[in-house]
């Protein structure tokens, strides 16, 4: 768990945690460039690449394309978060909850950074490179949105638009893997998808809100402020919405429909209960995201089992 600072902030930081105690001290620095500390952003990432792969499939998924999806994730989200850490170094510096990174902090110098990042992208490529030819191609076109989203902060209100973007590409990726195409619900689940990052980095981002308007970059929670919850519910509405869509291209049973709706009580709970002027609150709803999306997970599992 995250700890709080001098200045009330949610730290970045988390400490005494497996990396400090067991992790050869050379790779420490390394280690937490990569947030292997804070396994949320993996989660986040993985599973719409685990919702793709379920929903295309007939019958149980393949055990093997998942674990190389889990893998796949753990080595691509640490690359763009080195990617983020390297373009944002000189704004990290100067926000409290990431000032004790470890490129603001001196640990990794930027030279080794893009080190660091070519042998992430190295092994990201070999996985990638299992899939087939469509999917690979498909997988390889959303790196210009990772090297986007660092730069989207500077330019507009929706950086956290362009990381849901990013982050549920894994959702077409998945689809593909298995059926060697796209189709139209893994488009409605890719969309549901992205409002569904829209609404928690949105809650994600009031922890930093602060340090952002005194640094100079821009994010969803500063476009809207006391409007949030309004937001959040449009947001979760329309994630749910679109997954109904895609069960309904996939002419899904009425158990697929009743998961969605059962779930997205958390969503409810989520909007109902978060406090965007507290650090604690914001981190706690949008790590709970994690298990949101291994219930929808389950749903479409179940789905595909019927099927």
């Amino acid at each position: 768990m995250s700890h709080m600072d001098r200045t009330g902030s949610a730290s970045d930081i988390v400490r005494d945690h497996w990396i400090d105690r067991y992790a050869p001290r050379p790779l420490r620095p390394y280690l937490t460039l990569a947030r292997m500390d804070r396994p949320i952003g993996t989660w986040l990432l993985v599973l719409p690449c685990w919702w793709g792969v379920t929903l295309a499939s007939d019958g149980p998924p393949d055990g093997a394309l998942l674990v190389l999806f889990a893998i796949g994730a753990l080595v691509m989200r640490g690359a763009g978060c080195t990617i983020n850490d390297i373009v944002d170094r000189d704004i990290d510096a100067r926000v409290a909850r990431t000032a004790g990174r470890p490129i603001p902090r001196g640990d990794v110098s930027v030279v080794q950074a893009f080190a660091f990042l070519g042998i992430q992208l190295g092994i990201g490529l070999v996985i990638v490179l299992q899939l087939n030819t469509y999917t690979i191609w498909l997988a390889i076109s959303s790196l210009g949105l990772v090297v986007l989203y660092p730069f989207a902060k500077r330019v507009t209100y929706w950086p956290q638009l362009v990381l849901g973007l990013t982050f549920n590409w894994g959702a077409l990726v998945g689809w593909a893997s298995v059926r060697g195409q796209l189709d139209w619900p893994a488009v409605a689940l890719y969309t549901g998808g992205v409002f569904w990052t829209l609404g928690y980095d949105t809650i994600y981002a009031h922890q930093d809100k602060k340090d952002d308007l005194e640094a100079g970059v821009k994010s969803s929670a500063l476009a809207l402020q006391d409007r949030t919850r309004t937001w959040l519910f449009v947001f979760y509405g329309l994630t749910i919405l679109l997954f109904s869509a895609a069960g309904y291209f996939l002419n899904a049973s009425p158990v697929f429909f009743a998961g969605v709706i059962v779930c997205s009580a958390h969503l409810l709970w989520q909007v109902g209960s978060v406090d965007i002027d507290d650090p604690r609150n914001c981190s706690a709803k949008f790590r709970s995201n994690r298990d949101f999306g291994l219930a929808m997970l389950v749903v479409f599992m179940v789905e595909t089992v019927l099927r």
